[in-house]
């Protein structure tokens, strides 16, 4: 079993232009069915969000793991598929997978890249007609030993009361952080552009508080969407709010600045991300890349209903983004995890709705309604939930991928405990 980081959502992203939103004397209150459906199994290795582009008429996903890893071993599993169509894409068997030129890992010590990555979203350049322009939003994963401190660049970490992973071994716990990769031959070719955003070492959380077996601390499980001339990344928490000191520790400190968060970036800085972004503060857009930022409220787990700091094996906390723009209800939709225990433990999964458009006004991008379940299977473990177009004539022409859906969307979603990713539900949305 992979460790996970902690949701992954790759889709192409999709622009959008206008800012309208519901009519103000129209109760916003959209609600959804689950419609069951025969197996649908994803058959090659998935262990994030799913990410997706239509390059011309070809449909392509961007499922996989690739770089290194000591604790889990070195990957070279990130790999392409391609049809006519979504299910296509899916339906194909993992031999029929192509692997991408991807960079080398730089060796330690030196500027590259260092550690594993997933893509978790795509998003493709408006301004190029061939459609063949990506960028790929990926979360990151590093240990002291693939990326020790650098005193002089605070970059890197420190093995000192470092916590446990999610391992059964005596293994070290993971550090996430997001970055950007361009692709301009549709995907078969990929260079690192650089961070987008992370988290340094002060803010890492250690013993003898971590104790959860997921991570150090950092940023992860992105899903980004284009509003604009900007990218709107939503990512998972997972760092103290302040410089960490077992002296001064406060639980409750540490869940209020965690849950699932919101940065920018404008889409002219994708091609050098490094310090451009800004995480949301509570007020606007204006914490830094590396800086200290607020999660979205609406999407926290109160105290009083079993949330609490992401080190402790007993915090609950949303997890895993899965953004999409719904053309049907006209809104945003998030799916999102759910972690009970230790070691990512969880058998539910919910969503949410965002009924403005343009993201970038006011505090739009904080007004989620509360989270409703989805779905729950009692003993299982549940990661990585993701709506994905169906086989339809409507969502071929519209070209739909996960970042853009309609009335009717397949659900995907990993068993972790099962190590399978599949679907067995199609999702229907209903205007109230």
């Amino acid at each position: 079993m992979q460790q996970p980081k902690t949701a992954i959502t790759i889709a192409c992203l999709v622009l959008i232009t206008s800012c309208t939103n519901q009519p103000a004397s129209k109760e916003f209150n959209p609600g959804f069915k689950l419609l069951d459906t025969d197996t649908f199994h994803f058959n090659n290795f998935v262990d994030c969000n799913m990410a997706e582009a239509w390059i011309g008429d070809t449909f392509r996903i961007f499922p996989g793991k690739y770089g290194e890893d000591p604790v889990w071993s070195p990957a070279n599993d990130l790999k392409f598929s391609s049809g006519q169509n979504a299910d296509e894409a899916f339906s194909n068997p993992a031999s029929a997978y192509i692997t991408p030129g991807l960079p080398k890992n730089a060796p330690v010590g030196q500027p590259g890249l260092h550690g594993a990555i997933w893509f978790e979203t795509v998003y493709q350049d408006t301004k190029d007609v061939s459609g063949k322009t990506l960028y790929a939003i990926y979360h990151n994963e590093n240990y002291p030993e693939t990326l020790p401190y650098d005193s002089i660049t605070r970059e890197g970490y420190i093995d000192h009361k470092w916590p446990l992973g999610l391992t059964e071994r005596i293994t070290p716990a993971a550090v996430c952080r997001i970055g950007v990769m361009k692709s301009v031959d549709g995907g078969w070719n990929w260079e690192n552009r650089g961070l987008f955003i992370e988290d340094k070492q002060a803010r890492m959380i250690l013993k003898p508080h971590n104790t959860s077996k997921t991570f150090a601390g950092g940023v992860g499980d992105p899903s980004a969407v284009a509003v604009g001339d900007s990218i709107y990344l939503f990512y998972g928490e997972y760092g103290y709010p302040g410089v960490y000191d077992s002296a001064t520790y406060d639980a409750l400190k540490e869940w209020a600045g965690q849950c699932i968060s919101v940065a920018r970036i404008a889409i002219a800085d994708l091609d050098q991300p490094v310090g451009k972004a800004q995480r949301w503060d509570g007020k606007s857009f204006a914490a830094n890349w590396d800086g200290i930022g607020k999660p979205i409220a609406a999407l926290q787990m109160p105290p009083s209903a079993g949330g609490g700091p992401a080190s402790s094996p007993t915090g609950g906390f949303h997890w895993g983004p899965s953004v999409s723009w719904n053309e049907y209800l006209e809104c945003w939709v998030m799916l999102m995890g759910k972690v009970e225990g230790q070691s990512w433990i969880g058998d539910e999964l919910y969503i949410s709705f965002n009924k403005h458009k343009d993201l970038g006004k006011g505090t739009n991008s904080q007004d989620w309604s509360a989270p409703k379940k989805l779905l729950e299977k009692p003993g299982h473990v549940l990661w990585y939930p993701s709506l994905q177009p169906m086989n339809t004539e409507e969502d071929i022409k519209s070209k739909r991928t996960s970042l853009r859906l309609g009335k009717k969307a397949r659900l995907f979603f990993k068993y972790s405990d099962l190590g399978k990713y599949y679907s067995t539900y199609v999702v229907e949305f209903v205007k109230k």
